[in-house]
């Protein structure tokens, strides 16, 4: 990938006093707890988002909330920059760090501190993964419902930082709408806690704020989430229809009758070749593009949706309808869903977009998006949470081409200004990273960054926590 985004030149007086930071860090931190040697920071120059890398001056790898605090203060006081990291899966660029930054990760405090039924609440800390939290509930009849792709990695942490979402956001809502409280460590050190297990808090919407923040506000340690009681049952459908606009314009009636499936998840052809391959889950190869809508309730409950749902879907003109007939079944169909990203990685190289668009403009953004990707001469796979709007197209290039990398980059800009001017926006659940952080203003103007920025700063005005993401570089000399 060619070095298009840039990063904020590292601070001179920071790298002058590495030897001194490290010692210090030292001092902070148990030695299992710092990474400072060149070979063993390798691991953590980059994230998700490979295409770009830079090593950080150290990373702390704290396992409580008050070594986070200490970490912090003394990088607020010395003005060390600080890269908040969980399980480094963001797609965006989120956990890349600079030579200058500290980078603080929370994969060792990964515990569950408590489950309480009676009030539908876990708290965890920050690095438990996101799937551990479903596991550990299941046996008592619950569960956790954002579920991100990588919920088998990624960490609540980092979910919070993106408001990540998942298959099953389109019923049960976004990390937001599943976030009851956070203990969260501000840039100078100081620990507050936002929210609780009660369904609201009184002041100002603080949480509210956080969620989504990028790392850029403060460190999450520790969150309260929201448990639900696990449906009597649930079936996966798979729909195939001849054209991926045929299949946006099936999504759109069935959440314009008033009918909210748990699920609605899209693959156009591309998509289904390569996680059929890959899972070998039924998925119609001869289909154009399929959808997954998942009901649940009781078998009768079940049946009357469905019922509905197949009624829309051969208006559109469906060519094959099958349920899952076992457990077994229905996990294949997630499993080819699920792996969708990991399964592209098999056949090409890929960059992953996230953008956000209205149902009505599915089928119009569906194919613009292929007539994008065809004029840069690439290929395209779509997969996506089709119930919400939010598109995951997969563009497909060759990374040791920097010229096909570049082609790749320019067709997902071009991709994600489609989706804005679309009435949708640059995200739905990876955040804005370094990837889309140029792209701010062609959904935003001046007035409106300038007032998120002095958001940002007024929590963190040294601009220290990860100080190179979210707004362009060369507007935030106005703060």
């Amino acid at each position: 990938m060619s070095e298009a985004i840039s990063f904020l030149a590292p601070r001179a007086d920071v790298l002058a006093r590495r030897r001194q930071i490290v010692d210090d860090l030292v001092d902070l931190l148990p030695p299992e707890c710092l990474v400072h040697e060149a070979r063993e920071l390798v691991p953590f120059e980059t994230d998700a988002f490979v295409a770009y890398r830079r090593v950080p001056l150290a990373v702390a790898l704290p396992c409580t909330t008050v070594e986070v605090a200490a970490v912090m203060k003394y990088c607020h006081r010395y003005g060390i920059p600080i890269v908040p990291r969980g399980a480094g899966t963001s797609l965006s660029g989120g956990a890349i760090p600079q030579e200058d930054a500290v980078v603080i990760g929370l994969s060792k405090m990964n515990r569950i501190l408590e489950i309480d039924y009676q009030n539908r609440a876990a708290v965890v800390q920050a690095g438990v993964t996101n799937l551990n939290i479903s596991e550990s509930v299941s046996a008592d009849g619950f569960f956790y419902a954002p579920d991100p792709s990588s919920q088998l990695a990624c960490t609540i942490g980092g979910n919070i930082g993106m408001n990540s979402g998942g298959a099953h956001c389109l019923k049960y809502g976004v990390t937001t709408n599943n976030l009851l409280g956070v203990k969260m460590v501000l840039a100078d050190g100081t620990v507050i806690e936002l929210g609780g297990k009660a369904l609201d808090a009184g002041g100002y919407d603080l949480l509210g704020l956080v969620c989504g923040h990028e790392g850029q506000l403060g460190i999450v340690t520790e969150a309260t989430v929201r448990l639900i009681a696990k449906p009597e049952g649930a079936r996966p459908v798979l729909f195939g229809f001849e054209s991926s606009e045929e299949a946006g314009s099936c999504v759109a009636d069935i959440i314009a009758a008033g009918i909210i499936p748990v699920a609605i998840e899209f693959m156009d052809k591309p998509a289904i070749e390569i996680c059929e391959a890959f899972a070998h889950a039924g998925y119609p190869l001869d289909a154009g593009a399929l959808l997954i809508v998942e009901v649940e309730g009781s078998e009768t409950e079940m049946d009357g949706i469905l019922k509905n749902i197949v009624e829309i879907a051969r208006r559109h003109g469906v060519t094959s309808i099958r349920e899952s007939q076992s457990a077994t079944e229905a996990a294949q169909i997630w499993k080819g869903r699920k792996s969708a990203f990991g399964a592209t990685g098999r056949i090409a190289d890929y960059i992953c977009m996230d953008g956000t668009v209205p149902l009505s403009q599915l089928s119009h953004v569906l194919k613009k998006t292929s007539e994008i990707v065809d004029r840069y001469g690439l290929r395209v796979a779509n997969v996506f949470h089709a119930g919400d709007g939010n598109m995951h197209p997969l563009i497909l290039f060759n990374a040791n081409d920097p010229q096909d990398a570049a082609r790749a980059e320019a067709a997902g800009n071009d991709i994600l200004k489609l989706c804005v001017d679309a009435g949708g926006c640059l995200t739905g659940e990876h955040g804005v990273g370094i990837e889309k952080r140029d792209l701010m203003r062609h959904q935003f103007s001046d007035v409106d960054l300038a007032q998120q920025m002095a958001v940002r700063a007024a929590f963190d005005p040294g601009w220290l926590l990860n100080p190179s993401k979210v707004f362009p570089l060369d507007g935030r000399v106005a703060l």
